[in-house]
């Protein structure tokens, strides 16, 4: 099933000739299934990475290890670094990234449950926003996914600074 919002992303993709790349983890690439719900989306979108752990971020996106041990692998600092490097990896106009804690388990008092960082990344652009869901597991994935559509098609309305 295709929502609005994709189909509304990929037609401002190719009225502008953009490409989009992601860089997911706690979404674990429900952000690239519902870009490819929307039929022609091979025009605009050229892929996705699924970096769940850290190893994988720093070998796939080139985020640095001092970074993810400075920062945490969720953390505005690295999901800026995800939007860079799937971007640059996949040779897209535009790279967005998606990093937090779904839950149940895994939230610290300065991090909880329901953390998200996303990031932007593009020539013009480089937007970080931070949410904290307050759903399950599935709800904050569900939650983050939508919120990195929005992202994008904000982006691409120029409704971001």
């Amino acid at each position: 099933m295709t929502s609005d919002l994709e189909s509304e992303i990929g037609q401002l993709l190719t009225e502008r000739r953009l490409t989009l790349a992601v860089a997911e983890s706690c979404t674990g690439g429900l952000l690239g299934h519902r870009l490819t719900n929307v039929p022609g989306s091979s025009a605009y979108f050229l892929g996705g990475i699924i970096a769940y752990g850290n190893d994988a971020k720093e070998r796939l996106l080139g985020v640095r290890r001092e970074t993810l041990l400075e920062h945490g692998a969720v953390s505005e600092a690295t999901v800026r670094e995800m939007a860079c490097g799937v971007r640059r990896t996949l040779g897209a106009d535009i790279g967005v990234a998606v990093t937090g804690i779904a839950g149940p388990g895994g939230g610290l008092p300065d991090k909880p449950v329901g953390l998200v960082w996303l990031a932007l990344s593009a020539c013009d652009a480089e937007i970080a926003r931070r949410f904290v869901w307050d759903g399950d597991r599935v709800s904050n994935k569900e939650r983050s996914a939508e919120a990195a559509l929005e992202l994008v098609r904000d982006y691409l309305l120029g409704r971001v600074a």
